[in-house]
């Protein structure tokens, strides 16, 4: 049964207008969408449909008693220094920081590991309300030159600009409608490479991010420092593959620039390369000649995944999926490229992440054992096994080594630790973990949680890992409010990380944290993510169910305690999971979630989608897309009731759908329509309806899909989102 209202008084909707005249034909199959002027973000309906849906939610929100509480406190435990690893060049080194309540993080440089440490770049000062992020950086190899990528309100879209080190004076050099792209610089320090799309039709009138049209044509260029972008060397493009995108990168011996070339979101590539030594003028000469440089194609096929670990002169190693769902490392020598063989064989049960080469002949090899990661220093000539490093139960956010580094930092966090920076020397008969830097969060104490992982069976019996986190020795009494966090998707893994935000629900509301690994994601290779894909799509959504339904029989919650959350295809996940299962769920929280799933593959990037989710235009995809698609599968539980049962007052869940204004990546279509048919169908359409639980949406302005937000933004809306979580499940505030 759906939490019964706990709003005072029933809400009144806005109703939006329905265009019932927009009808697709769908392979005979007639799909109306009558919100379809909610696509357009510029109209002024669709601004005032906005305004009124914000009046709305902050009309719920003044009700919900804790939302003050959880803001002050996570203004509190959150006003602490945060960093990340250090990265080196020449006897430089470069890392970013935040103070605490500082909107972006600011880049740090300083000369030794000794030195005093000088703000480089504070993006801080670029704007007043801190919506202009560092997206990216890359230092050149004389450490002389800082070449940076902003990015505004979140988007997708990045200006780059190059600074000078010694003095930290802005060169002239801006290059922009830079989306997806490395920054690598040649070893001669005179530029480095990127890639762009064409700039948009409007040019540079446009609010970058708010707009919906498709990203074709990527291409890849050269700067040289100190001219135009006019000037830039067009290095490769694929006119008659217009969704492909092309990523740049110059190896560490600066002989080679690789071209990585994807279609997809799927785990596979093209890898082209160009000997820049063998150029007669080098890339100068290009300044006065057209034409593309002359790639050579190692890899022509979107067969596996290819990516480059190091290598000597001609001879490469590579991380890959060739024939080994769970990965390996292989070499070739670009002389008999025909010729491939395995320097660490596949595993059989473990997932081989990352590889990272250092120490001249040793690599630092990452595993996921059941969601855990190990790491390893092996041999990288012969691929053995030298040292297990030691690490707790947690996830590696960064590892910073290059080939010739003795000395690597490694960037460790869990649940219950906000962070660590290990140094390594590998150059040690036996190397130590030797804690760099420790992130340490005032009153905060790990001995009052608890972290346990379980392993449930899913709907076919296939056992799903599942991480619960919990204040010490709870009863299993079902009495306790809890959230379950999910994605299932792109072959992504979601390892166990820190969260001020999420010990503060733990510690303050009694929340039971819930992060399950279900099908979709790569915790397990690629059978694990194929087997929730394309037709198979309904095996994440059973696996979420079959976890809300193992939290309830096991005691740690209930159902009109149990919230549910997930962001981006985790955001479809749980728009998928409220239809299907209404009944399950006392509150949900999908956020900047795919939600038009006939349709997405029209937007921005997400025609890359259509490796993972099908695509409309196709007969066989449709008919499976149409079945879960959350936009087109909204109904009214009570009228599904048995006859037997007409006191049944199942309704949908309490929802808070989010988006944000600059969400190029999932535009905010998708949650708007979604948003408008829920309200319609449960709401509005009828005079007295069931529907008394809450349908409301959150839209954040000068945001994205997530990266860069400021961090007063991220206090603000957590503190809405889990104030009316905390509303709608009756938990109560512990001091």
């Amino acid at each position: 049964m759906g939490s019964l209202s706990v709003i005072d008084e029933p809400l009144q909707y806005p109703v939006a207008r329905r265009d019932d005249s927009v009808i697709d034909d769908y392979h005979g199959i007639q799909i109306p969408d009558p919100y379809r002027w909610l696509e357009d973000p510029d109209a002024d309906e669709v601004k005032d449909f906005v305004q009124k849906q914000v009046k709305l939610t902050e009309s719920v929100l003044e009700k919900c008693e804790v939302r003050e509480k959880l803001r002050e406190k996570m203004t509190e435990l959150l006003d602490h220094p945060r960093f990340n690893a250090p990265m080196k060049r020449r006897n430089r080194y470069f890392y970013t920081q935040n103070s605490g309540l500082q909107a972006q993080n600011v880049l740090y440089v300083q000369d030794g590991l000794d030195g005093e440490a000088e703000v480089l770049l504070d993006p801080n000062s670029l704007s007043e309300d801190g919506t202009v992020s560092l997206s990216t950086f890359s230092v050149s190899e004389d450490a002389k030159y800082l070449a940076y990528a902003l990015s505004l309100s979140g988007s997708d879209w990045q200006k780059i600009q190059v600074m000078r080190i010694e003095d930290k004076k802005d060169e002239s050099d801006t290059l922009s409608w830079v989306k997806f792209s490395y920054i690598s610089w040649t070893h001669d320090n005179k530029g480095f490479f990127y890639s762009r799309y064409p700039a948009p039709r409007e040019g540079e009138n446009i609010d970058a991010g708010t707009e919906t049209d498709s990203n074709l044509y990527h291409e890849l260029y050269y700067h040289f420092l100190g001219t135009n972008q006019s000037e830039d060397i067009l290095c490769w493009r694929d006119p008659d593959n217009p969704k492909y995108r092309f990523y740049g990168s110059v190896t560490e011996d600066g002989q080679y620039v690789l071209l990585n070339i994807v279609e997809t979101c799927d785990p596979v590539n093209k890898l082209y390369y160009c000997d820049m030594s063998a150029l007669p003028e080098g890339l100068d000469g290009y300044r006065k000649r057209t034409g593309l440089l002359p790639f050579v194609k190692l890899i022509d096929g979107f067969d596996a995944e290819y990516r480059p670990i190091a290598n000597d002169e001609t001879v490469f190693t590579f991380l890959t999926n060739k024939d080994a769902p769970k990965y390996k490392l292989v070499r070739v020598d670009l002389k008999e490229p025909r010729s491939w063989s395995d320097v660490v064989p596949e595993a059989e049960k473990d997932v081989l992440v990352w590889a990272r080469a250092a120490n001249g002949s040793q690599m630092i090899v990452s595993y996921l054992s059941d969601v855990k990661y190990i790491l390893q220093i092996r041999d990288l000539n012969t691929g053995f096994m030298q040292h297990q490093l030691p690490i707790d139960i947690g996830t590696i956010l960064g590892l910073s080594a290059r080939r010739n580094d003795n000395n690597v930092f490694i960037h460790f966090s869990s649940f219950l630790t906000p962070g660590i920076i290990y140094q390594c020397n590998l150059e040690a008969e036996v190397p130590n973990m030797k804690i760099f830097r420790e992130i340490s969060v005032p009153g905060f104490d790990r001995s009052g949680f608890n972290v346990d992982q379980v392993f449930y069976p899913s709907k076919d019996g296939t056992r799903i890992p599942m991480f619960i986190v919990s204040r010490k020795d709870i009863a299993l009494d079902g009495s306790h409010p809890c959230l379950l966090f999910g994605y299932g998707g792109f072959n992504v893994s979601l390892t166990p990380f820190f969260s001020v935000i999420r010990t503060i629900l733990t510690r303050h509301l009694g929340v039971v944290f819930c992060l399950a690994n279900i099908r979709g994601g790569g915790e397990y290779g690629k059978e694990w993510h194929k087997a929730a894909k394309l037709a198979k799509k309904q095996t994440c959504f059973d696996d979420f169910i079959s976890a809300a339904e193992y939290l309830i029989s096991a005691g740690y919650t209930q159902t009109k305690k149990l919230c549910i959350e997930g962001g981006s295809n985790g955001g479809l996940l749980i728009g998928a999971c409220i239809n299907q299962r209404p009944d399950l769920f006392g509150c949900a929280l999908p956020l900047v979630g795919v939600m038009d799933m006939l349709r997405f593959h029209k937007f921005t990037i997400g025609h890359t989608w259509t490796s993972e989710f099908g695509c409309s235009e196709k007969e066989e995809d449709f008919q499976w897309l149409i079945k879960y698609s959350p936009l087109h599968n909204v109904r009214r539980p009570w009228e599904a009731r048995p006859e037997s049962d007409q006191s049944c007052q199942c309704q949908y869940p309490p929802t808070m759908l989010l988006t944000a204004d600059h969400d190029d990546r999932v535009v905010p279509l998708h949650t708007l329509k979604l948003l408008a048919t829920m309200q319609y169908v449960l709401c509005t359409s009828l005079e007295n309806s069931p529907q008394t639980n809450p349908i409301v949406g959150r839209i954040e302005c000068k945001a994205g899909h997530g990266a860069g937000r400021p961090t007063q933004k991220i206090i603000e809306e957590a503190a809405d989102r889990y104030s009316f979580m905390a509303k709608m499940l009756g938990a109560s505030w512990i001091e």
